[in-house]
């Protein structure tokens, strides 16, 4: 078995990566940074910490990387590969179409089947990377495709977090993740089958089951570190304790569980349960994470089918007024962090240009709209409160 990884990321490494060294399957990283890809080729090995169960901790050998710039091994390695999959972030599926493209037609000519499983944080990556491979592909190439490949989606249910600098003065590619270990994949797109993985799990009804997670992880992640940080929190467990941001967040669980029980037919009681394991890993103190890096980019954040106003959107959607992810929507418009370019461009739109630009050149929603309304008054509500002080 052999497999291939884009991205050479903390959840390459430490979550696809680890799970296939786990199940005794070769691969090897594509990377886009030169020097990530060096060091990997260096060292050929890297530490995977499980947070909380540092009984599960490994080291991963055998580890090797190419460069986006080795075109031609690149497409012999897919070539020669059982399934590819994609963590290089949704904003850079563009980048590694075409490397992917290459492989595809080099497959075409040794034959086989080959999955693509892209583990993306975003909105359809299998559709996106479908509809930039295809139009590459000639008559051929595109039959085999047809009869041969798939290209599905993966939830990435595991948390990566940076490690301090006494343990990557150890080891320089070391990973700390939490202690998770199902790969959901949605079985409905696969060609033939993937190879047998530690953690895999096929899912027949998967867009109920990307929505689920997307609306109830990531909507409650977002109200966590936007308010957090307008609170003053480093840390998102802390945040997550703090009984203010607690009673939004409580809120946040029942709106977007109303909205998914009644759109994918869940019992509420089921939804109710599953948002308590989101909190859970929020609140999980063996989980250092820091809300800079989840406020990270709030201009995309706040993207109008990302996780606050995409889900205020689904729940308005189905009757509810989604008053507390208005409040988190509120806390996002004012996120400042001087070293982030995105937070200094969100500053400046709602500094120079008003809150109403950025409701509709950010969210894409109507200042006047109810949403955009919402948000105005809880805007007005945070700074009574004395949370937005400007």
């Amino acid at each position: 078995m052999n497999c291939t990884i884009f991205g050479a990321g903390k959840i390459a490494r430490g979550f696809i990566g680890h799970l296939l060294y786990l199940s005794d399957i070769k691969f090897t990283f594509v990377e886009k940074f030169d020097g990530l890809v060096d060091l990997i080729n260096e060292r050929g090995q890297y530490f995977v910490n499980i947070l909380g169960n540092e009984a599960d901790s490994c080291t991963v050998t055998g580890a090797k990387a190419l460069k986006f710039t080795d075109k031609n091994a690149i497409a012999e390695q897919i070539a020669a590969s059982d399934a590819v999959f994609t963590a290089v972030g949704g904003k850079n599926l563009g980048d590694i179409a075409p490397l992917i493209a290459l492989g595809i037609k080099a497959k075409a000519k040794v034959g086989g089947k080959l999955n693509v499983v892209t583990c993306e944080n975003w909105k359809k990556p299998a559709d996106i990377l479908r509809d930039l491979i295809i139009p590459t592909l000639t008559d051929e190439e595109k039959a085999y495709f047809d009869e041969n490949v798939g290209i599905t989606e993966a939830v990435i249910m595991r948390s990566a977090i940076e490690s301090d600098k006494e343990m990557l003065a150890k080891d320089p590619l070391v990973v700390n993740v939490q202690n998770f270990w199902e790969l959901p994949v949605d079985a409905s797109r696969l060609n033939g089958e993937l190879p047998p993985i530690k953690g895999l799990k096929l899912i027949p009804e998967f867009t109920g089951f990307l929505e689920r997670k997307f609306y109830t992880y990531n909507a409650a992640n977002g109200t966590t570190s936007f308010l957090g940080a307008l609170l003053g929190h480093e840390k998102i467990a802390d945040a997550a304790h703090d009984e203010r941001i607690l009673e939004i967040l409580e809120g946040v669980y029942v709106e977007t569980a109303t909205a998914l029980s009644k759109k994918h037919n869940f019992p509420f009681d089921e939804q109710m349960a599953f948002t308590r394991t989101s909190k859970a890993k929020l609140q999980d103190y063996t989980i250092v994470d820091f809300i800079e890096r989840n406020a990270r980019d709030p201009i995309r954040k706040l993207g109008p089918d990302d996780r606050l106003v995409g889900s205020a959107r689904l729940v308005l959607e189905y009757g509810i007024v989604p008053e507390n992810l208005c409040t988190a929507i509120a806390a996002a418009i004012y996120y400042f962090n001087e070293t982030d370019e995105f937070a200094l461009k969100l500053r400046d739109i709602r500094e120079n240009q008003g809150v109403d630009a950025v409701i509709r050149d950010v969210c894409k929603l109507d200042p006047d709209g109810v949403l955009g309304k919402l948000i105005k008054e809880k805007i007005e509500l945070l700074k009574a409160k004395g949370w937005i002080k400007e």
